[in-house]
């Protein structure tokens, strides 16, 4: 069957592949890079799986924890080949990795965990982050796990709010004391 797009085989897609790994924010899954790479009605999904698999074979990519990264060797292949791609599959790269590179970039300015103590309950710590470093950090004691698990989704969820909100609290305190 023909295809209809600007990328037409296997080569074409590692190329693909190596551009848009190259420009990612921090490592992403397989279904991420599905994803990203699906831009082109010329990609078929078997081959793009099986240069995916192929690249992390010859080290281009690596695979851990489920999480793909581009390697040294893989960026500088990319960088030579990335000339042959369309602008168009670029342009639409591009659209994309803008969307996926906030949430990967918010993602890992938030984050919280909980702990379970020996003594029984659990600790739930969320920090929120900025570019410059750690904004705000709160650890909490929690009966239950599961009222620390709620308390670290909703964190993840509004994490500007619970800053706000704790800002706002302590500069009243001191308007009324």
């Amino acid at each position: 069957m023909a295809r209809h797009g600007f990328i037409h085989d296997k080569l074409d897609i590692k190329f693909l592949i190596l551009y848009i790994m190259a420009r990612v924010a921090s490592p992403i899954d397989f279904h991420a890079l599905t994803d990203l790479t699906m831009c082109d009605d010329g990609v078929d999904y078997f081959e793009f799986a099986e240069a995916v698999s192929e690249l992390v074979e010859t080290g281009h990519l690596t695979l851990e924890n489920q999480l793909y990264s581009i390697t040294d060797k893989g960026r500088a292949d990319g960088a030579a080949c990335e000339s042959s791609l369309p602008y168009t599959v670029k342009q639409k790269c591009g659209a994309n990795l803008v969307k996926l590179n906030g949430i990967l970039r918010r993602n890992a300015q938030v984050r919280s965990s909980v702990e379970d103590r020996d003594e029984g309950g659990s600790i739930v710590k969320m920090e929120l982050d900025d570019d410059k470093g750690n904004l705000f950090t709160l650890k909490l004691f929690c009966g239950t796990r599961e009222q620390a698990q709620r308390l670290a989704e909703g964190f993840q969820e509004e994490p500007e709010r619970v800053y706000n909100d704790v800002i706002t609290a302590l500069l009243e305190w001191e308007k009324n004391r």
